[in-house]
């Protein structure tokens, strides 16, 4: 049984970080590698994300594309013009489908107009709903 203190790494799968500043010899010293001056040899230096050296970034050249709301819009039906509805006995979305062409992708309607409030007793679907009326 392997007990944890004495696991260790592969030979050669790790490596040393170079240790930067610490003299000329180490071929890393006085300027650490950066360079003489400028922004990039000061402390605390970071360019933002995208950033380009100015030229217009990538991610503002190409065009916004779309955006696809997650809210399901209710189908609008004017009970007013389509009379078959308000003579339903049950007003359901199957029994909408049968008096009044939907398509099939459909899963809201509302029904407006003004006779629209007389007939919140005859529903039977959540999915139907009735404007607020006057």
């Amino acid at each position: 049984m392997s007990i944890l203190q004495d696991l260790s790494p592969a030979a050669g799968s790790t490596k040393s970080t170079k240790r930067v500043g610490r003299g000329h010899a180490t071929g890393n010293g006085k300027t650490a590698g950066k360079g003489n001056k400028g922004q990039k040899a000061r402390s605390g230096y970071s360019i933002k994300r995208g950033f380009e050296g100015g030229q217009q970034p990538l991610h503002r050249r190409l065009p916004k594309v779309g955006f696809t709301s997650r809210v399901v819009k209710p189908m609008t039906i004017n009970v007013d013009k389509v009379t078959k509805i308000a003579e339903l006995a049950e007003i359901t979305m199957a029994s909408i489908k049968e008096v009044y062409r939907i398509s099939s992708t459909v899963s809201k309607v509302k029904l407006i107009g003004a006779g629209a409030k007389d007939l919140v007793s005859k529903i039977k679907d959540e999915n139907i709903t009735v404007t607020a009326g006057k």
